[in-house]
């Protein structure tokens, strides 16, 4: 009976080593991003969703990039009814807001595409992600246009400036959440 007790013992301890709470996934999975940092601090709050899953881990990833451009998104177009922008600034502003909403439609796209995609496998699959890494692609293309738009040094370059740098950084860390998704799937370490 002993030796029962204390496999069962070394059993139990043996489990609690080898598993990682979901918040240790997220740091683990973030060191494929540009800004791991960032990354972990933006999803932490989804770990109870995320588990141990590469699928859900991307979607809550673009979803924040989502929020994020979204929130970036609304502040630019404020800044464009603001008085006394030099016109130069005012037209930056502008193609600034087409470019965020572009942004804003791809990563709206891509979080409905990855909805779908624990059910997906093979040609399907492919097909489904080709899609989302496209869309998350451009959106972060669009984010940097936005910031590169501005021709004129000052304060509302620099404002607008901060918060595409951030925006972008959030995108990048989706999107490298995105291929880690799409390469453990195609190795077959997807986990649903």
């Amino acid at each position: 009976m002993e030796k029962i007790v204390f496999y069962l013992l070394v059993l139990v301890a043996t489990i609690k080593c080898t598993t990682t709470a979901p918040i240790d996934f997220i740091r683990a999975s973030c060191k494929t991003s540009l800004h791991p940092p960032l990354c972990v601090r933006c999803l932490a709050s989804y770990a109870d969703s995320i588990q141990h899953s590469d699928h859900h881990l991307a979607k809550a990833a673009v979803t924040v990039s989502l929020n994020d451009a979204k929130s970036a998104a609304a502040f630019v177009s404020k800044l464009a009814r603001v008085s006394g922008l030099k016109p130069i600034e005012y037209q930056a502003v502008k193609d600034c807001i087409s470019t965020m909403t572009n942004s804003v439609v791809s990563l709206s796209q891509s979080v409905q595409e990855l909805e779908g995609m624990d059910r997906t496998a093979g040609q399907d699959f492919e097909w489904h992600m080709s899609n989302v890494e496209t869309w998350v692609s451009s959106a972060l293309t669009n984010q940097n246009i936005c910031s590169e738009g501005f021709g004129v040094d000052g304060r509302v370059k620099d404002v607008v400036t901060k918060r595409m740098v951030y925006v972008s950084q959030v995108t990048s860390n989706a999107l490298a959440l995105v291929n880690r998704f799409a390469v453990n799937h195609r190795k077959g370490i997807h986990k649903p």
